[in-house]
């Protein structure tokens, strides 16, 4: 690589400056072209700021030559400063610019060293002292020189050296110059291509052994000055700067804030009123007690807090003052240099992908999964084609192309005949499972034939039944013996004795149009007025599988109205409703469902992912009969689970992990992810014996679904509904439930793409990513 060095400690110095030197050797000797552009003198403090109005002069530095001197520090040997370039070619010069370190960034990328190539990183460090939490991160001159670069769209990388100790051992600072090369080239290979990072803040303890301590992704720590200034009041020379700042980087505490107000303004006799200002000088102090307790109060995975245990590390940024790719936060970033890395030498192939999910939650996290799982040289990332047709790409022979991309962007004429170099992320056919008419047939089906499966006693039965108008229901349901029977005792009944039953569009998705009902009066109601409130179309396409089944393209809302497309007005199920449902006191007695996420690979191994999500309703719990019999009485809030529908003003624990809920004593975790388990095996094969038409797994394949699930007051766990493209966003922002969603396609990648060898993963990570998904079944097809 050619890397830019800026800082803001100036040329080298063993006061001001002392680890620059150090690092640019081990920089030239791992290979790199390293040019140089510092401040002429120590501008730390000064952010990402500018000199406007004011000439930039240049000098000229030249360092001594290799090797590096034992210390590393001492005052003989750091070179001399030149006002002029030399006019021998191929002498070693750095530039120095009297202005800040952005300024440096400025200058060095666009005004010297093109004659060395384009430049492929800008490294801004490294610091003298550490740039750990908010209170120095948001001054750093070093942050600002990587800011910079990143607003000029080069990759930057702002690295600082916490010290401990004035003690400036020189075994451990070159140990921590070497530890900073493997961590640059680590980020630079995974630095992801779709812009979630801008730039990196790397803070290196300087500390023995830290080379083989962890380097931990992190956040940055929000802390604050304590409320006093952080000037105080000088009376004799203001000048000692570099030992001040030497102080500060170590982090004593400050010398005391100012001295008070001073200066009023009466005279000797006490008759004149007003105010005089008193001539005073200020000392840059800052108090630093409280910002050092900010550090050792706050809970593991900061930056403050890794550099405090003696771990390098990470925190990705955006170049607008917010961290980036939070997901990551608490996990060790992998060190892995390229001579580890096992080339796929296989025929010379090579894998091309193709990661165009249109989803701004879920894109960056597979990105980043690419990244994490994958050395660089293991596969290229392309734009999708334009014309839709992977045939266009005009790849080399011998290429691989994994494509994951929504279902209707999916060239799946390309992957039919190209079955051994094509990889999807989507089964072209596979309505059995993600239709809920289909589903209801499968389930039939497959219990009548083995009445041992679970699927005979933990999914409901289901009457399925298709209706064009509202007048034609009774028509429709002839042959819903059980339905209209149960029904029919109903009427005779108080609401609270009856068996009441779910109403579920079999092509609806994001819980619109699912209804509660016990009399077939009510039942016609809801048909009647869905009718009515019907707007004038004629688009009957039903892209059955496309569709997406929870994520809800062909979904319609009208302001006022709750309706769906005519498309969904076909056909339906209808379910004994199960009551009562699990309710846990501690989360307000609220509804949930168990979203799983499941991943079916090739044809067919199914795989379930250990970290599962509770979803709540909105309100707390209540029979359906409590609130009226009249179908439009009842507060669905209290029964639908769907998150989305409860929009921009959900409660902020409308989703938890499964495992931190608290269950009661005669339930446990274990109970019910072993029934989940056992129930998507059974559906899973069910619908790939019973209904081959409808569900047809290919080997040049996987496919991730979400699969829904309800747990009784009992402990029983029930099989609610299976969804292709799953709506991830639902998780939402909380950094701890989004990592279940990374966790997930970390380990969708590991198994799918890495398990099955089309790209080569390095260190054991693809093995290690995947055992967060347990097999709960494979059955052979005899689809090769």
């Amino acid at each position: 690589m050619h890397i830019l060095v800026v800082n803001d400690d100036g040329p080298p110095s063993p006061h001001s400056s002392p680890y620059v030197h150090s690092l640019v050797r081990h920089l030239q000797a791992a290979g790199h072209v390293v040019s140089v552009c510092l401040p002429h003198t120590q501008r730390s403090w000064i952010g990402k700021a500018h000199m406007i109005g004011q000439t930039v002069k240049p000098s000229y530095y030249r360092p001594p030559q290799p090797p590096l001197p034992p210390a590393g520090l001492s005052g003989d040997s750091h070179g001399t400063t030149y006002p002029r370039p030399s006019t021998v070619p191929g002498v070693e010069e750095w530039i120095l610019v009297d202005g800040t370190p952005a300024s440096c960034v400025q200058i060095g990328l666009y005004h010297y060293f093109s004659e060395r190539g384009p430049i492929d990183l800008v490294l801004s460090g490294p610091n003298y002292g550490r740039n750990t939490t908010a209170v120095f991160a948001l001054s750093s001159g070093t942050l600002g020189g990587a800011l910079e670069a990143a607003v000029c769209g080069k990759r930057a990388i702002a690295l600082s050296y916490a010290f401990f100790s004035r003690n400036h051992d020189a075994d451990i600072v070159a140990a921590a110059s070497r530890q900073s090369v493997r961590v640059v080239e680590a980020l630079v290979r995974q630095w992801p291509e779709d812009r979630s990072v801008d730039l990196y803040s790397v803070n290196v303890p300087l500390v023995e052994g830290v080379e083989v301590n962890k380097v931990l992704w992190t956040d940055v720590l929000q802390n604050y000055w304590s409320p006093q200034s952080c000037f105080a009041d000088h009376e004799g020379s203001v000048d000692g700067g570099d030992e001040e700042e030497e102080r500060i980087r170590e982090g004593e505490e400050g010398g005391g804030a100012g001295a008070g107000a001073g200066g009023e303004g009466a005279t000797e006799d006490g008759k004149r009123e007003g105010h005089v200002h008193k001539h005073r000088h200020f000392k840059w102090a800052p108090k630093l007690s409280d910002v050092l307790k900010s550090v050792e109060s706050s809970p593991p995975g900061n930056d403050g807090w890794a550099v405090k245990e003696g771990m390098t590390s990470v925190t990705p940024l955006k170049a607008n003052f917010m961290q980036a790719v939070t997901d990551l936060r608490g996990k060790e970033l992998q060190l892995q240099a390229p001579s580890e890395v096992t080339p796929n030498t296989d025929n010379n192939t090579r894998t091309f992908a193709i990661i165009d999910y249109e989803d701004d939650y879920v894109q960056p996290i597979i990105l980043s999964a690419m990244q994490h799982l994958f050395p660089s040289n293991q596969f290229t990332l392309l734009p999708p084609p334009s014309t839709g047709s992977l045939a266009d790409l005009s790849l080399p022979d011998n290429s691989n192309i994994l494509q994951i991309a929504q279902y209707e962007k999916i060239d799946f004429e390309y992957a039919a005949s190209h079955p051994q170099t094509t990889l999807v992320n989507s089964y072209m056919i596979r309505k059995a499972l993600i239709r809920k008419h289909f589903l209801s047939s499968v389930v039939d089906n497959w219990a009548s034939k083995h009445p041992s499966s679970i699927l005979a006693t933990n999914v409901k039965r289901a009457e399925a039944f298709e209706v064009d108008y509202a007048e034609f229901l009774d028509d429709a349901l002839v042959e819903a013996f059980d339905l209209r029977a149960s029904t029919e005792r109903n009427t005779s009944l108080p609401p609270g004795e009856r068996e009441w039953w779910i109403l579920k569009p079999g092509m609806s998705d994001r819980g619109q149009g699912i209804r509660l009902f016990s009399t077939m009066e009510d039942l016609q109601a809801i048909f009647d007025r869905w009718e009515e409130d019907m707007p004038d179309s004629e688009d009957e396409d039903e892209d059955e599988d496309g569709a997406r089944s929870d994520g809800g393209e062909e979904e319609e809302e009208a302001e006022g109205k709750n309706y769906i497309t005519t498309s969904h007005l076909r056909h339906f199920v209808a379910q004994p409703y199960i009551d009562p449902p699990l309710l846990l006191p501690e989360m307000d007695n609220r509804k949930f469902h168990i979203r799983t996420y499941v991943l079916a690979v090739g044809s067919l191994k199914v795989y379930v992912y250990k970290h599962m999500l509770a979803l709540f309703a909105a309100k707390p719990y209540s029979p359906p009969w409590s609130t009226g019999a009249e179908e439009g009485d009842l507060d669905l809030d209290a029964h639908l689970t769907n998150t989305c529908l409860q929009g921009p003003g959900a409660r902020a624990d409308s989703v938890a992990r499964l495992s931190d809920l608290p269950l009661p004593p005669h339930i446990s975790h274990e109970s019910v992810t072993s029934q989940i388990g056992e129930i998507t095996g059974d559906i899973f094969e069910a619908a790939a014996r019973t209904t081959m038409v409808h569900f047809q797994p290919q080997a040049g394949a996987f496919e991730v679904f979400g699969v829904d699930f309800l747990v009784d007051a009992e402990g029983k766990a029930w099989l609610l509904e299976v969804n292709a493209f799953p709506d991830f966003k639902q998780t939402g922002e909380d950094p701890g439930l989004r990592e279940v969603v990374g966790g997930f396609w970390r380990g969708v990648l590991a198994v799918a793409v890495g398990g099955t060898g089309w790209v080569v993963g390095g260190e054991g990570r693809v093995e290690e990513v995947g055992r967060d998904l347990v097999m709960v079944r494979e059955v052979d097809l005899g689809r090769r």
